[in-house]
């Protein structure tokens, strides 16, 4: 082996690995991306259905998210007043570009337990209008979207339960914090209460609109494995070359 050949073997180990690392990272994202279409067929099936009846309460802890995740659904029952989380958030699109807040209300239901009802989006400086987020007292049918919990990583703030205010639509963690029994597993988005002046808030969520980047992040992860390779064959053949007229 030649003096050139065996200074290239650590880079060339290198460029391996880094290749293989970036190739893997390529497929991980075609099989997000699979998943990602999934997922977008079955939230337009689902949106596209009148509201069902939402699942019993005793059906509840055997529910996976997959099985209602934007699911369409009507409930009965009213609204607890006074007794509201607010998850921090940057502004949807179309609110502005001041953060807020989305506005969780727990609703009793006729038939027992508690969904908490995501009613929509209130920039910080409105935060205290409470005619903005007024609640309606009676006994009223709501409809709207179900949404598996969202979970806190390492980078999620703490909440601050004095204030009410949460980082995560969580129910679990938003029940114990508003100290309610019975809570669903699940978040309903709620898509209006027709009639009703109070509920002035922004829309929660454009349910079916899902961001689906997969594709895109695959062709970077291969384009970069492409790129080093050439990289790598450039610089091996100019060291070769090198060492070549070295030795001769």
């Amino acid at each position: 082996m030649s003096r050139g050949a065996r200074a290239l073997f650590f880079p060339a180990l290198v460029a391996a690995l880094t290749f293989a690392f970036l190739i893997h990272l390529g497929f991980w994202q075609l099989r997000r991306l699979e998943e990602k279409e999934a997922l977008i067929a079955r939230v337009q099936t689902r949106i596209s259905l009148p509201a069902q009846e939402l699942p019993s309460k005793e059906e509840w802890k055997n529910l996976r998210p997959a099985d209602y995740d934007y699911r369409h659904v009507r409930i009965t029952g009213r609204f607890r007043l006074n007794s509201e989380a607010l998850i921090y958030s940057q502004a949807p699109e179309g609110s502005g570009r001041e953060p807020g807040y989305f506005v969780l209300s727990p609703f009793d239901l006729a038939t027992g337990g508690v969904v908490l009802i995501d009613r929509g989006f209130v920039s910080y400086m409105k935060q205290t209008d409470a005619a903005q987020r007024s609640a309606p007292s009676e006994l009223i049918e709501i409809s709207g979207y179900l949404q598996a919990p969202q979970r806190r990583n390492m980078f999620t703030p703490i909440d601050d339960l004095e204030k009410r205010i949460w980082y995560t639509r969580d129910p679990d963690a938003i029940a114990k914090g508003l100290h309610l029994e019975d809570v669903a597993p699940f978040i309903l988005l709620l898509d209006g209460l027709p009639g009703l002046s109070g509920h002035r808030l922004e829309p929660a969520v454009i349910v079916s609109r899902i961001v689906n980047n997969h594709l895109a992040y695959a062709f970077t992860w291969f384009s970069l494995a492409g790129a080093l390779v050439v990289i790598f064959y450039l610089v091996a053949r100019e060291k070769l070359r090198r060492g070549y007229e070295k030795a001769h």
